[in-house]
């Protein structure tokens, strides 16, 4: 062959085989707080304000890369568990990376688990959830042992002799991971412990039983014999645990210890394999004769733990919106930097489309969000009471539904890159799931409004005093609100059409916050495609008229070029 016509390439360019360019970049060192117009304006509006300073210094650490990174690797390095020591001595011990526990430590210090409790005052919720909120944008499942201690809290103080003695613990800013007695630890986190094989959602076929040590009643002791299937998170210090004493099923305190520094025999069988929630630990365990102390009366057990459960939902609303709130973040970054077909994508009509209505998902989801916070904060009012004991299902079962097509569209708009392990995506498009199931699945949710709606018929009144402040102001949200009222009027059959009544009345709830509070830019918008077209629609089908090029701006974070 004639080397002149073959020359061997210059050793030079071996190497080099293309010039980069076009590349997206990472979304990170961005204050998370500052750079969220929707959700700083909620934060001033529903009376967290004074909270701002703090709420930007948590923003911007959480946006920031090492702290990001904190997500990814709690999720890569997954807790492990041992039954024994390697001298056989049983200690059900679950082991987890260090990038866990400090998660779990800033958590505690900043007061995710406790503030509302520990330092009462208007707003308290409300910038307790922004800062879940951020958080948990980072990782969602040191989210689960959080809120589940966070939410103890209202179910302890039904005994308060036990309350006295765990709410000091419960509630310190003092995170310590040690597998010991609770007397030893300055701090400790709460578990639950519900759900059986046999029933599910329908704890009251809990086949658990409790012997009362002495005399029983509350704040006794029991032993307590049984199963429970899923239990989160199997680390904490203590679980409420529901089993039948003999005067019903019953609330009870398990501790990990007994008082005299043996192992309680809760024990644990294994890991959950679970699609999402990779970080955090769910077990399957067995109570054989575990040591535990009654909560409340005895025989009403499901009215007891309720107290937990209301505030768990609660933050599934944080989560779950955190989680969409990310996502578009991704979404909106990725297309303000990456270009196809000779334009940067966010300035393409089609994928406008679809940006836009994700942001328009992610803001009223943190909208609604932030206004249940305040009525948390204002319980004392019976208004704010009655939205709480109605909103909280409606919301959980919207927003929490909402959000994994919400985390599907968010990747597409990445593309291929966005289906990659080392990108976020995955991760959070596993995660949408998991809060739309735990603490009670969209037709739980969905028969909790119709007993609120059916025991309590003033939440009707709270629900339309609410959505009807936005009477007048848009006339697409003022003909969905009455043909809503109408069909709340009669209850005929409603089990069967809950889903249709609860997703017109999140709507209804979402509609009406914007049309206040909102840009009309962002209101007309959500309302017009919400409420204005007919049948269900995918993402990226909003209505001539939209400004989409206004909403994608307010939604998409800024950080500092190169």
């Amino acid at each position: 062959m004639n080397s002149r016509m073959n020359p061997a390439p210059n050793s030079l360019y071996l190497a080099d085989t293309h010039e980069l360019s076009n590349l997206s970049t990472e979304l990170c060192d961005y204050n998370m707080y500052t750079q969220d117009a929707a959700l700083r304006e909620a934060v001033q509006r529903e009376g967290g304000q004074w909270a701002e300073g703090e709420l930007s210094e948590f923003g911007q650490m959480t946006g920031s890369a090492d702290y990001l990174e904190l997500g990814n690797l709690a999720n890569k390095f997954q807790p492990e568990f041992d039954t024994h020591d390697r001298f056989g001595n049983r200690i059900d011990l679950v082991k987890f990376h260090p990038s866990y526990h400090q998660l779990m430590k800033t958590s505690i210090e900043h007061g995710l688990h406790a503030s509302p409790w520990t330092a009462p005052r208007a707003g308290a919720h409300v910038a307790r959830a922004a800062k879940s909120f951020l958080h948990g944008q980072v990782e969602a499942g040191h989210g689960c042992p959080i809120t589940m201690t966070f939410a103890a809290v209202p179910a302890l103080r039904l005994q308060s002799d036990l309350a006295s003695v765990w709410e000091p613990k419960v509630t310190a800013r003092v995170y310590d991971p040690r597998n010991v007695p609770v007397e030893q630890k300055q701090g400790v986190t709460i578990g639950m412990a519900m759900t059986e094989k046999q029933g599910g959602s329908d704890v009251r076929t809990n086949s658990t039983r409790a012997y009362p040590v002495g005399t029983g009643g509350p704040g006794q002791a029991y032993e307590l014999v049984g199963h429970k299937y899923f239990v989160s998170a199997p680390m904490c210090d203590a679980f409420l645990v529901l089993a039948q004493a003999p005067g019903g099923l019953s609330c009870f305190l398990l501790p990990r210890w007994r008082p005299d520094g043996s192992k309680n025999p809760m024990q644990v069988l294994r890991l959950k394999k679970k699609m999402g929630n990779a970080s955090n630990a769910s077990s399957e365990t067995e109570l054989r004769g575990a040591l535990a102390w009654m909560v409340g009366e005895e025989g009403r057990g499901v009215r007891n733990i309720i107290e937990m459960v209301s505030m768990t939902r609660f933050d599934c609303m944080i989560g779950s919106s955190a989680g969409m709130r990310m996502a578009a973040s991704q979404a909106l970054h990725h297309c303000s930097v990456r270009s196809a077909f000779g334009q940067v994508l966010n300035q393409q009509p089609l994928m406008q489309n679809v940006l836009a209505d994700l942001a328009l998902e992610s803001e009223a989801a943190t909208t609604l969000t932030m206004r249940m916070a305040r009525a948390m904060d204002n319980r004392f009012e019976e208004q704010e009471d009655l939205l709480v004991r109605l909103v909280t299902a409606v919301g959980k079962y919207w927003i929490c539904k909402r959000t994994p097509n919400h985390a599907y569209e968010a990747m597409e708009c990445i593309g291929g890159s966005g289906v990659m392990e080392d990108s976020m995506m995955p991760r959070l498009y596993r995660e949408a799931p998991v809060n739309t199931i735990w603490e009670g699945s969209g037709n739980v949710q969905c028969l909790d409004v119709l007993r609120a709606l059916s025991k309590t018929p003033a939440v009707v009144d709270a629900f339309f005093a609410e959505v009807n402040q936005a009477r007048g102001a848009q006339a697409l949200l003022d003909r969905h609100i009455a043909a809503l009222a109408t069909d709340l009027k009669d209850l005929a059959d409603f089990e069967y059409r809950a889903r249709d009544v609860v997703d017109r009345m999140a709507l209804a709830l979402q509609a009406s916050l914007l049309v206040r509070h909102a840009p009309a830019f962002v209101s007309d918008a959500f309302c017009e495609s919400r409420l204005g077209q007919v049948g269900q629609h995918n993402y990226g089908t909003l209505p001539r008229g939209v400004d989409a090029g206004a909403i994608i701006a307010r939604a998409t974070p800024r950080i500092a070029r190169a």
